[in-house]
């Protein structure tokens, strides 16, 4: 669904959310990983929780983001009305050293993630093969 209509109201909520050097960096790693779950996001930008949450938050109310839960995790990502719009804004700050750098940490912090998971998959069969 795309947004039909762009009002004043919702230029100026989209503007003040993007006013803040916080919710730019975590919308800009929403935009590129297409969602990410709180712990991911306060690890990647090493925001307390309480800071995260608040920009979720705030994100949240703005009507720029949306979540879904799988499990334990919150998951947020993107409306898909002011996807487009969103989309637009990061094009004029991807070149931003800060924001390259929060890719860089979330790429490395992700990749560790899959290799302690295979490590844990490759144990567990090492550790059942030696019981039998």
């Amino acid at each position: 669904m795309r947004l039909k209509n762009f009002s004043l109201s919702l230029g100026t909520q989209i503007f003040k959310a993007f006013s803040d050097e916080a919710r730019v960096r975590i919308m800009h790693l929403l935009y590129q990983n297409k969602e990410m779950c709180i712990s991911d996001l306060e690890h990647t930008l090493d925001f307390t929780q309480t800071k995260t949450s608040r920009h979720i938050t705030y994100l949240k109310n703005s009507g720029l983001l949306s979540y879904r839960r799988q499990d334990l995790y919150v998951i947020y990502f993107i409306k898909e009305e002011v996807y487009e719009i969103v989309k637009q804004v990061i094009k004029f700050l991807e070149k931003d050293q800060q924001l390259k750098k929060d890719l860089e940490v979330y790429q490395i912090l992700y990749s560790n993630r899959e290799l302690a998971a295979n490590k844990l998959k490759t144990g567990a069969i090492t550790t059942a093969a030696k019981t039998d």
